[in-house]
């Protein structure tokens, strides 16, 4: 699944979508993303979770977008991907954190 960004087609890449041949690789990093707060019920489970995953990929292409633009890359390739959930007691909220491994092409 490659990302526009800023209406420049395919500059993130995921997974085995790979970048164009001649991109030349300028770095490996790592970048964590969240999602939006959801109320921790059990009711509606797989509704929250589908909407939490879709605020931390959104949240994390207009990240990978910054940092292209701030380290002077045209391509970013994510290799690899945790998501785990997060929950905070004391409000009973839950949501996704994403860790996501990452290489820089110009």
């Amino acid at each position: 699944m490659s990302t526009a960004v800023d209406g420049n087609p395919k500059v993130i890449f995921w997974h085995r979508d790979l970048p164009p041949l001649e991109a030349e690789p300028i770095g490996s990093h790592t970048l964590e993303a969240t999602s939006g707060r959801v109320s921790g019920t059990i009711a509606h489970r797989d509704e929250l979770w589908t909407r939490c995953e879709d605020e931390l990929i959104a949240e994390t292409r207009r990240r990978l977008g910054e940092e292209m633009a701030r380290l002077g890359g045209r391509y970013v390739h994510v290799r690899e991907e945790s998501i785990d959930t997060r929950h905070d007691d004391a409000t009973g909220e839950a949501w996704l954190h994403g860790r996501f491994g990452y290489t820089l092409y110009r």
